[in-house]
């Protein structure tokens, strides 16, 4: 029998779907696309820690999922929260390029089918 005080798995699940109930849908939306924007700039090579590996098949998962969301959220959260992520995006798609031993053709690279060629 547990203790009344403790939380089960159950209970944390609660707590953080009203958590998450509480935060407003662009605030969620640039948190994701934060974590997106990170882990893609880690994946192409912009880390401090030289002895990260790159991996531009994992960064180019990133960045087609990146791209999709920020250009579907754009009209939705504002050119206000939508610019930084467009720069963002728009960094690691160049980084991504600069990464590539034979770069995608223009227009072809990770992302670019949303936002169109950053050549």
């Amino acid at each position: 029998m547990t203790d009344p005080g403790e939380h089960t798995h159950g209970d944390d699940a609660l707590e953080q779907a009203r958590d998450i109930a509480d935060v407003p849908a662009v605030e969620l939306i640039n948190t994701v696309a934060i974590h997106l924007l990170s882990a893609a700039a880690v994946k192409v090579g912009l880390a401090d820690d030289p002895e990260q590996q790159v991996d531009l098949d994992e960064a180019r998962k990133l960045i087609n999922a990146l791209s999709g969301l920020v250009t579907a959220a754009a009209p939705e959260i504002g050119g206000v929260h939508a610019a930084p992520l467009r720069d963002g995006l728009r960094s690691v798609q160049l980084a991504f390029r600069e990464a590539s031993s034979m770069p995608d053709a223009p227009g072809k690279g990770p992302g670019e089918k949303w936002t169109g060629s950053v050549v």
